[in-house]
């Protein structure tokens, strides 16, 4: 019988016997399970399997063994012993304030007390689960703890520094249970999105094992290039159909949309695990994954802290900075990385150096989406036709009617967020540029100089320069002086130089000249 497919299902048992597709894991919390008492510690984007993952394990350790029959681990020498499960997601623990969280926390631990007929004597939520654990212990099995996105609380928190460490605060006193009771646990797994390190959450649970970026869990979450044409044969060969393309142009697309996702520095990528089911039931190519939730607070930290947008097509990282994250020192490229916004591209083992950006095509324009509906606040409906006019405009060359809409975005930049400077500008071109899927280069490199940005088309080559108040001609004639168009003179497409100037007061473009190189030669 074929498979039935579901985005909003994350318990194992419900999926198995309901008969919904399950993609294996089972070989990677193979490796888990046999540790002896093992403590694990994983982050990875939101909808990225995080939860599934605890509910296999739940099943496992509640000795469902008939569940995984036909999986990797069905036939591994497992001890199919039943234990307590002391399960919490924090998702549905989420608190405005130190005081709310510890009073659901309080409550949950009670209720889980309840299902094992056990009476907690204890106020805090704290030792309600250091009790919880002993009790469990002395008169049933050595407990499994299992924490589902732990981080929950601090994030929704975060822009709040006072309240959020207070709630920073809590956590550690109530995760630092684990490592207190660690004789009395069989197994304990915690997720979360990022890891709060040195002086913070995880100070006193530091028996706690990493396994984010270990290699061999670079593919517990995501579906992996094999996973998906094994697992999904059926619905690829359809949709192919469906969107007139050949198997091939059809994966080409899929893998260009979805794939390209990358935990560790071991060299393999995989599929958001949401998107990918999304585009096979649906056979489209939505953006799936960024539609369950928007970045706010990671789009107010890089306005906030003015970062430089247009570095994350090639931002650099070295292997401490993946660790550096406080609440109240806040790493956006950490935390970009960690939320799935980022990823790795390139790892160098001999410096320890990660090249990072955007994974894939849904992740890119839908997050550049976000920047120009942030920064350029004009209205959704007026916004649809607008990009429509730029876009055929560049297709016809008529780069005239193309900065006429292009002023329509600069006039509606709040004038409190204009900053006088010609980089934000560059920002705001590249950012709407993007948006429209063309290839941008900002920063270009000669032997003359640097060019402030390169677009690419199928016909034409735009060199661009900036200047801020400042006369258009300065802009142009720089171009021309230092030979910016010198290296592309054999490209068979045409080449238009830009010259484009700024006013900061207005925060407008003033005006902008355009030459063909052909009076150049």
């Amino acid at each position: 019988m074929r498979k039935k497919l579901s985005t909003s299902i994350y318990t194992f048992k419900t999926i198995i016997e309901g008969n919904a597709m399950y993609v294996d894991k089972t070989k990677e919390i193979y490796k888990l399970i046999s540790t002896l008492d093992g403590q694990f510690f994983l982050a990875r984007p939101r909808r990225f399997g995080k939860s599934l993952t605890l509910s296999t394990l739940e099943s496992f350790f509640l000795g469902e063994k008939e569940l995984f029959k036909g999986l990797y681990i069905y036939d591994q020498p497992c001890e199919w012993k039943k234990h307590p499960i002391i399960r919490l997601s924090m998702n549905s623990i989420s608190s405005s304030n130190a005081d709310e969280l510890e009073n659901k926390l309080s409550s949950e631990i009670d209720m889980i007390a309840e299902k094992s007929a056990i009476k907690l004597s204890l106020k805090t939520s704290d030792q309600k689960f250091k009790e919880l654990i002993s009790l469990l212990f002395d008169h049933i099995q050595k407990p499994v703890i299992l924490i589902d996105e732990y981080d929950k609380p601090i994030l929704d928190n975060i822009l709040d520094t006072e309240e959020v460490l207070k709630i920073r605060a809590l956590l550690k006193k109530f995760y630092g249970i684990i490592k207190a009771c660690e004789r009395n646990l069989r197994f304990t797994f915690i997720t979360g999105v990022s890891k709060f390190t040195q002086v913070s959450i995880f100070s006193d649970l530091n028996n706690l094992d990493d396994i984010t970026m270990i290699p061999d869990f670079a593919t517990l979450c995501g579906f992996t290039q094999e996973e998906c044409e094994r697992y999904f044969a059926e619905w690829i060969e359809e949709n192919a159909v469906k969107n007139e393309m050949t198997k091939i142009k059809y994966l080409e697309k899929i893998k260009e949309t979805y794939d390209g996702i990358r935990f560790t520095e071991k060299d393999v990528t995989v599929y958001n695990p949401v998107s990918f089911t999304k585009a096979m039931e649906q056979g489209n190519f939505n953006h799936y994954w960024f539609e369950t939730g928007t970045p706010s607070f990671l789009i107010k930290l890089l306005k906030d802290r003015d970062y430089n947008i247009i570095e994350f097509e090639n931002l650099r990282l070295n292997s401490d900075d993946f660790s550096t994250y406080e609440v109240d020192n806040l790493k956006v490229e950490a935390l970009l990385y960690q939320t799935g916004y980022l990823t790795i591209k390139k790892y160098q083992k001999d410096a320890g150096i990660y090249t990072l950006s955007y994974p894939n095509r849904e992740v890119r324009e839908a997050f550049v989406k976000y920047l120009v509906d942030y920064f350029t606040p004009v209205s959704k409906s007026k916004t649809a036709s607008l990009v429509d006019d730029f876009r055929k405009a560049i297709q016809e060359n008529n780069i005239n009617d193309a900065f006429e809409v292009l002023n329509v975005f600069y006039s509606k930049i709040d004038y409190s967020i204009k900053i006088k400077r010609e980089k934000y500008y560059q920002t705001i071109f590249y950012i709407f540029f993007s948006l429209l899927g063309y290839h941008i280069k900002t920063e270009v490199n000669t032997n003359k100089g640097r060019m402030d940005a390169v677009l690419y088309t199928d016909k034409h080559i735009y060199i661009f320069e900036f200047k801020l108040n400042k006369p258009v001609i300065e802009a142009l004639d720089q171009i021309k002086k230092r030979e910016y168009y010198q290296q592309f003179l054999k490209d068979s497409r045409e080449l238009v130089l830009a010259g484009v100037s700024f006013n900061s007061e207005t925060g407008e473009i003033k005006e902008w000249k355009i030459e063909s190189t052909s009076k150049q030669k």
